[in-house]
Parts: C-alpha cells; sequence; structure tokens
C-alpha cells in the first residue's frame, strides 16, 4: 500500500513539474551550409537558437540562464 503512495506522488510531482516548465514554441526553422537555426517563442519573447540551446530550452532552462538576448528581426 505505501508504494502505492509513494507512485502517486511521484507521478503528481512530475506533472506539476511538466507545468511549471515554460513553454518553448518553434516558429520559424532554418538550414543553412549544415547549420539549424531555429525561432523560438517562450514566455512571449521570440529568440534564435542553435540545436544545442533549443534543446536546452526544452530541457526547462531559461532564456535568462542561457543567456540569450531577444531576437531582432526586420
Amino acid at each position: 500500500m505505501a508504494s502505492s503512495a509513494t507512485s502517486q506522488n511521484s507521478k503528481r510531482a512530475a506533472v506539476r513539474k511538466a507545468l511549471d516548465r515554460h513553454k518553448v514554441y518553434i516558429t520559424a526553422q532554418s538550414f543553412s551550409a549544415g547549420a539549424y537555426k531555429a525561432r523560438v517563442l517562450v514566455d512571449g519573447e521570440a529568440y534564435w537558437v542553435d540545436e544545442f540551446r533549443l534543446s536546452q530550452l526544452q530541457q526547462g532552462l531559461s532564456p535568462a540562464e542561457l543567456e540569450l538576448t531577444p531576437a531582432t528581426d526586420d
């Protein structure tokens, strides 16, 4: 019985963590000279990132933690 309660608690913690994480929306992608670049929207702000930074954002790191600057699209 105790393992059932522990299982429920861990499932609830996982859901809480997922809900607290910011959402990352990919709004554009570019492939040029073998390099990948994506324009992402995080918490209402747009950023251009490479594949590695995109992965970090999707894992829950914030743009501030990655020292990203907002995109200045023309």
